[in-house]
C-alpha cells in the first residue's frame, strides 16, 4: 500500500483471504466491500490525508479544552498550535 503498487493489492487480498489469522481475513473482507475506493486510494496521487490530520488535531484540542473556553480561545489555540 505505501509503495502504491496497485497490482499487488489483489494478490495481498487473496493471501489475506487464505490466512489462518481471522483479523487479516476480516480486514480483507472489509476492503473488498469498498474495493473501488481502496483501489482508487492506491492508484491516485491525490489524498485527503493532510485534511484528516488537521481535523484530528482540532478534535484533540477541542477535547482538551472541553468546558473551559469558548470558540474564540479554541480558534486562537488551534492557530497557534501549528
Amino acid at each position: 500500500m505505501r509503495t502504491r503498487q496497485p497490482e499487488q493489492l489483489d494478490l495481498w487480498l487473496a493471501q489475506a483471504d487464505n490466512s489462518i489469522l481471522s483479523p487479516f481475513r476480516n480486514f480483507a473482507k472489509s476492503l473488498r466491500e469498498d474495493y473501488d475506493a481502496v483501489k482508487a486510494g492506491v492508484t491516485l496521487s491525490v489524498s485527503n490525508g493532510p485534511v484528516e490530520g488537521h481535523i484530528n488535531r482540532l478534535k484533540m484540542l477541542k477535547r482538551q479544552m472541553y468546558g473551559r473556553a469558548r470558540i474564540n480561545l479554541l480558534e486562537r489555540r488551534f492557530l497557534l498550535a501549528r
